[in-house]
């Protein structure tokens, strides 16, 4: 008797057990387009200086509380394709710029939500695609003329603090002023005279509790939050030894067996191993150097030498904290307790041990000449806030590097969004084809930047979003959104120092057209049955007998 084999019809027949298929313009595109707005709407509430945190609880307990975007959608644990799509071109905006996720996002979502009411319409998916393309390539055009300034000089501290600062605002607002003084400080420093070589790992952050962030200082040098090893706490204008190996007696590579007959003979190789010891530390110390820096565990033989030649002995933890401490002082990392040489000695001003607080710190600092790295040391009542003002300490730096790649300047505070949307909306009557609808709809998700500006503010964003198009319309293209006073009240961002960068607008405005348009393409998603043992049972009573 042959076997009866059913199958179901259609596509899904090809697929394992378990897999899920989903097809049609209502299946895939309308349903990932919904998932993106639940997304957005959670982001978006984050969006500018008054937005809102959000209180992330991770799988492992740990919480985040922040309105740094690119932190809540790194801890949410998403499963939904479209929405991992959308977080990837943010994530993307994150490595490449370091600021302006949460504008890919919201305008991600934003470009979708238009596209659903075009769908609905009738008009066609590549006839929307487009449109889109076409109006990203004039958004980017019309970009250089809303351009309102430049920072002539990377090494001006007014000009880079003056082109920073929003981007710490919309993290930070109320300690904005300070701690863009503190970044800016930080960044210059290491920034050389000639050329603008600038790279990010090179500004370090150290958290302290205690205090307020106002208590925060720039050093120019590292600080580490260790204590001494030795006996000695202080060197001046000290040449340094930097080692990857422990500072202790050698152990040899191969097995080895010593046999000893006597107890004399015991004494004396214990004392051949000592006096090795000693020679190895006397000749550092002879050799000029006065503080020894170890990845390796300092041994307490070894110690008692190190405090019988005078040396400052520091221990450290991380591979990348030597590192950054050789390139501080300008040494070479040594692999083996050997005396160094002038050519891989380092010099630091001042080496010693402080307490910031209750905690013992042990600071590198150079005086006389400028360090390759600097270090913000940060104070604060709770590990939350420090963390949070961190994230904003790093979108500061990140964005005082896109200034060393381009220096221009737009308008802030939603001037830039109204500008590009009141130039597309005009530019999109002159086009014959359907697309001119879908580049009508582009310009209509540019306005919901300041809308969310507006209602994270508890204004109404109708009267709002109406008073500056009619401000642009006569050719006031600076005015934005004063999210210190009422609707009634405009704000030219440019004199009020509201600026955004050219580089970071222009990156996330073709990182999201890109995704959403990705996604629009979308007819047909196809999911696997997940890989994985047996799910665990369901709490509770299983059946009626339990």
């Amino acid at each position: 008797m042959a076997m009866h084999i059913g199958q179901a019809p259609g596509f899904s027949q090809m697929l394992s057990d378990g897999a899920r298929y989903y097809s049609g313009l209502d299946e895939t595109v309308v349903r990932s387009i919904e998932a993106v707005r639940e997304l957005t709407r959670i982001v978006s509430t984050s969006y500018g200086p008054k937005g809102l945190n959000k209180m992330v609880v991770t799988h492992l307990g740990k919480m985040f509380i922040t309105n740094d975007a690119a932190t809540i959608i790194k801890e949410l644990e998403n499963e939904h394709p479209a929405v991992k799509l959308i977080i990837m071109a943010s994530e993307m905006q994150e490595r490449e710029i370091g600021d302006g996720t949460n504008f890919v996002l919201v305008f991600a979502g934003a470009l979708l939500d238009q596209a659903e009411e075009l769908l609905r319409m009738g008009i066609s998916v590549p006839e929307i695609t487009d449109g889109y393309e076409l109006a990203l390539g004039k958004a980017l055009e019309f970009l250089d003329e809303v351009v309102c300034g430049t920072v002539t000089n990377v090494h001006d501290r007014e000009q880079v603090q003056r082109a920073i600062k929003a981007s710490i605002t919309s993290k930070q607002n109320g300690t904005d002023e300070f701690l863009s003084k503190l970044i800016t400080d930080a960044c210059i420093a290491l920034l050389p005279e000639k050329g603008k070589t600038f790279s990010v790992d090179n500004v370090r952050v150290i958290k302290i509790m205690g205090s307020g962030i106002l208590a925060s200082h720039v050093m120019n040098g590292m600080v580490f939050k260790r204590d001494i090893e030795g006996d000695v706490k202080k060197a001046a204008d000290a040449k340094i030894a930097v080692y990857s190996c422990a500072v202790d007696i050698n152990q040899t590579e191969t097995k080895g067996t010593v046999l000893i007959k006597s107890a004399e003979e015991l004494l004396q190789y214990s004392n051949r191993e000592e006096d090795l010891l000693e020679k190895q530390i006397k000749a550092i110390a002879e050799s000029g150097v006065k503080v020894v820096v170890s990845g390796g565990k300092m041994g307490d033989l070894a110690l008692h030498f190190i405090n019988k030649y005078k040396l400052l002995a520091v221990r450290l933890m991380s591979k990348f904290d030597i590192r950054r401490v050789a390139n501080t002082v300008g040494a070479i990392v040594l692999s083996t307790l050997v005396p160094p040489t002038a050519d891989v000695q380092g010099h630091c001003d001042l080496v010693y041990l402080d307490e910031i607080g209750d905690t013992s710190v042990v600071v590198f600092k150079q005086e006389k000449k400028e360090g390759a790295i600097s270090t913000i040391v940060l104070r604060g009542a709770t590990e939350n806030s420090m963390d949070d003002v961190e994230r904003a300490i790093d979108d500061g730096v990140n964005n005082f590097k896109a200034i060393t790649k381009d220096n221009r300047l737009l308008p802030g505070a939603g001037a830039t969004e109204v500008e590009l949307s009141r130039l597309l909306t005009q530019y999109a009557d002159t086009r014959p084809g359907l697309e001119q609808y879908a580049i009508k709809k582009f310009g209509a998700a540019l306005d919901t930047f300041p809308k969310i500006l507006a209602e994270n503010a508890g204004v109404k964003a109708v009267e709002v979003l109406a008073k500056l198009h009619a401000a642009h319309l006569e050719g006031m293209k600076n005015i934005g959104f004063n999210i210190e006073e009422d609707a009634e009240a405009a704000i030219d961002a440019e004199k009020a120092g509201i600026l955004d960068l050219y580089l970071t607008k222009a990156s996330a405005l073709r990182l999201a057209v890109g995704a959403a348009i990705t996604l629009l393409r979308v007819n047909k998603i196809v999911m696997a049955k997940q890989a994985g043992g047996p799910k665990p049972p369901k709490q509770g009573a299983q059946d009626e007998d339990d």
